[in-house]
């Protein structure tokens, strides 16, 4: 080797040695260069140092990925860095394509974005040319002249330029001198050129070596024997019809169609008119794809073809005699597209939930979306229902962002199916989809709302305290905690007392209580106001009015103003003159209620007379008068007893009594007043009787307590007995047992109500039902109670017995 192609080779060394990794960013892109045949987990570049990325922010949510099933690099999410995962061969990956770059996406999920890397595979040196294996035979006729020139085997090199084949050299005979050729291509070919006439009979074969060596460092080089046999004279070589075939064929033909016919012809007769159809200078992927008949010319598809893989097959064939001479022709097959390809839909990245007060142009997704045919038929349309509120945006190449159109409404939709349609415009067009689910969270957006506008409620008066008023509800259509509600009354004062005094409200049922008895006529009506706050942050509330209405109870016996009870214990005195004729107004009773509407409509009627039919009293006004003429035999004094009684339910009553003198003046009536005798009182001797009897059975109940008892601890007594003996009472009923429970449940039984009425002669005792049960609860024993109703001023006592 000269001192200059060593100078060439060493500067060659160099520059690869410091520019075997570069990088250039063009228009947003990054572009690395690597020889091919590195080592698994060499360094190809630094893209966080590249890209500005912060490795402690970014982490894991870094991703690279590159097309093709085989994935050659790998990312370090430590260093940021890229390294090689696999060793790389380009001219397997690449072919004879001059320019071999695999592309990657580097896919930032945290912040929605993508950065292209385009990395470029440099040849090397790494393979030596070979010629077809085999001895490579060769006839030429005697009567070739020298300058004939004849093919030689084309020797094969996967790597370009430099690196490729570069020099023919051959050795064996002097007959024969080598011509080498640039092709259209660029690449080299050889030919036999004849020097020297032949004789067959002198020397019929030669045996030549030829060698074809490339211009890499070190330089390789690969080696053919070639076999010539010098045949008799043929003197016209076959010509193909066309110099170059081209045909076309669609990429989904069948296997066993026929893609190309090639014909040639020849001007001599018998053998040396017959041609021999081979393939010349046929690349591995056309060998593999297609058969060329030998005798007919015709090429026919074996293999499948795919445009997304080869678009274009190029080769050549050889016509050839019978007396060795032969013609050569290009053969070009272009494989057009079909829509063979169903698009491909990639979440790269995505969310599960999404605020229902998020703006929008918030990114739900990030979708990668491609077709491998080309053309129209890779041309995709992608679409969602119109009615969802999102919307596609185009952002890089293939990439598209799903995005929020407008503002989402938990309360209206909470969870979204999104289908995302991916169709491409081939003929018939074909569409795939994928569908990405959604949950919106609940803020709190919406504020309590009560079920009615306002509220107005009643109650009737001396309620127990405590006791549950009435029930508020509100709703919230929010969610978990924004939806839970508090119930409060707004404290504000209402006199001197705060209606924290008087109303309590359950925080969390809305349930109003009384927290003191009422009276109506206390108080009639009162308005307050309830919030509802939610559970949300920050907390949401709403308020409503209500109306406590106070209904009347008839609590109030009827009181009488007039006449006046006297404090010494004397009834009033009226008097009524002898002549007086029927109707005549005597007196009249007046009495009030503090009740209110029917509560206090009052009646007054005569309930007991020294003369009946001798007075009448108004139903309504109370007025006494006279029903009739005085007679002599009518007594001096009359007594009369008023009843007033109120319309309420149950009634309560007052009564009076009134003393009215049949005289015509006061010292009349005095006069005879004093030879009157003073009449028994017959209340005296009921109230006696009524003691006694209240007396007798109260002796006669706890008599009969005392032999129940008795006879109970017999029995137990027994029971003892016959369990020291070891007897057994399986079988017998539980109810014949008869405990403590039993005693009580008889005195339950035997509970006596009496009513007495001080001022009427009516008596009403009452003694309930037994009850033959033998046991009961806690709840269901109650004391005997006596209840005495003193007619005269409406109130009931209560006596419990024990």
């Amino acid at each position: 080797m000269s001192t200059g192609k060593r100078f060439q080779h060493s500067a060659r060394r160099g520059l690869i040695f410091f520019m075997v990794i570069t990088i250039l960013e063009v228009s947003g892109q990054i572009h690395y260069s690597i020889p091919e045949e590195m080592q698994k987990e060499s360094l190809v570049g630094d893209i966080a140092v590249d890209l500005g990325l912060d490795m402690k922010g970014t982490g894991n949510k870094v991703r690279i990925g590159c097309g093709g099933r085989i994935q050659y690099f790998a990312w370090n999410y430590e260093s940021g860095r890229l390294y090689t995962a696999e060793r790389i061969d380009r001219e397997e990956l690449c072919g004879q394509t001059q320019k071999c770059l695999l592309k990657c996406d580097v896919i930032i999920e945290n912040k929605m974005k993508v950065y292209a890397v385009e990395v470029e595979i440099t040849d090397i040196n790494d393979n030596a040319p070979y010629f077809p294996p085999g001895e490579q035979e060769l006839t030429i006729s005697e009567t070739s002249t020298p300058g004939s020139q004849f093919p030689l085997p084309e020797a094969q090199d996967p790597d370009l330029g430099i690196n490729s084949i570069q020099n023919y050299q051959l050795t064996g005979s002097s007959h024969f001198a080598l011509l080498v050729q640039m092709g259209e291509d660029g690449a080299s070919h050889a030919e036999l050129i004849l020097e020297n006439s032949l004789d067959r009979e002198e020397q019929s074969e030669y045996e030549l070596i030829l060698t074809a060596s490339d211009g890499g460092d070190p330089i390789r080089s690969g080696t053919a024997r070639i076999q010539v046999t010098v045949l008799d004279a043929n003197d016209n070589a076959p010509i193909f019809s066309q110099p170059v075939y081209q045909g076309s064929v669609k990429e989904n033909l069948q296997k066993g169609s026929t893609v190309c016919t090639v014909t040639a012809s020849d001007k001599d007769e018998g053998i040396n008119k017959e041609l021999n159809y081979s393939f010349k200078k046929i690349g591995e992927a056309a060998s593999q794809m297609f058969v060329l008949n030998s005798t007919t010319g015709e090429i026919t598809l074996a293999g499948t073809l795919d445009y997304e893989e080869l678009s274009l097959y190029e080769f050549e064939v050889q016509a050839k005699d019978g007396g060795g001479l032969f013609d050569r022709s290009r053969v070009l097959i272009a494989v057009t597209d079909v829509n063979d390809n169903i698009p491909q839909i990639e979440v790269t990245s995505h969310v599960n939930s999404v605020s229902e007060d998020s703006p929008p142009g918030t990114v739900i997704a990030l979708l990668k979306i491609q077709d491998q045919d080309s053309g129209t038929n890779g041309q995709v349309s992608c679409s969602i229902d119109t009615n969802l509120p999102f919307q596609l945006e185009k952002t890089y190449n293939n990439y598209y962002s799903l995005v929020t159109e407008r503002a989402l409404d938990r309360e209206h939709i909470p969870f979204y199916s999104i289908i995302i349609s991916v169709t491409d415009h081939g003929m018939p067009p074909l569409s795939t989809s994928c569908t990405l689910l959604l949950q919106v969270l609940d803020t709190n957006d919406n504020p309590p709302l009560f079920t009615e506008t306002t509220y107005t409620c009643y109650l009737m008066e001396n309620n127990p305290r405590g006791s549950s008023v009435f029930s508020l509800k509100a709703d919230d259509p929010d969610w978990e905690e924004n939806s839970r509600i508090t119930y409060s009354i707004i404290e504000s004062q209402m006199g001197d007392s705060f209606f924290s005094s008087f109303l309590s409200i359950n925080s969390e049922t809305g349930v109003v209580y009384a927290l003191r008895s009422f009276d109506y006529e206390d108080l009639v009506e009162i308005h307050f106001q309830v919030k509802a706050q939610d559970g949300g942050s920050p907390p949401l509330s709403s308020n409503i009015s209500v109306t406590l209405l106070i209904l009347d109870q008839n609590d109030n016996a009827p009181q009488i103003l007039y006449p006046s009870i006297p404090t010494d214990g004397s009834t009033g005195v009226e008097l009524a003159p002898r002549s007086s004729e029927p109707g005549y107004l005597v007196t009249k009773v007046v009495a009030v209620d503090a009740d209110s509407g029917q509560n206090s409509w009052l009646s007054y009627q005569l309930l007991k007379a020294t003369e009946p039919g001798l007075f009448s009293i108004g139903l309504h006004t109370g007025e006494i008068r006279t029903a009739r003429f005085f007679l002599d035999k009518d007594a001096l004094k009359q007594s009369l007893v008023v009843l007033v009684k109120d319309n309420g339910q149950p009634t309560l009553s007052a009564s009076v009594t009134i003393t009215v003198v049949l005289a015509d003046s006061i010292p009349e009536s005095l006069s005879d007043l004093s030879s009157i005798p003073a009449p028994a009182d017959p209340q005296s001797d009921l109230t006696f009787y009524l003691v006694v009897a209240v007396a007798f059975v109260s002796c006669l109940f706890f008599t009969f307590l005392l032999v129940l008892l008795a006879l109970r601890l017999h029995k137990w007594k027994n029971s003892q007995l016959c369990d020291s003996a070891s007897m057994n009472f399986t079988g017998v009923p539980v109810s014949q047992f008869v405990g403590i429970d039993g005693v009580r449940a008889f005195l339950h039984s035997y509970c006596q109500e009496i009513s007495l009425t001080a001022d009427s002669r009516k008596t009403k005792c009452t003694f309930p039902r037994a009850d033959n049960s033998s046991t009961l609860t806690d709840q269901q024993i109650e004391e005997p109670i006596i209840i005495v109703e003193d007619t005269g001023t409406g109130n009931q006592a209560f006596v419990q017995v024990s």
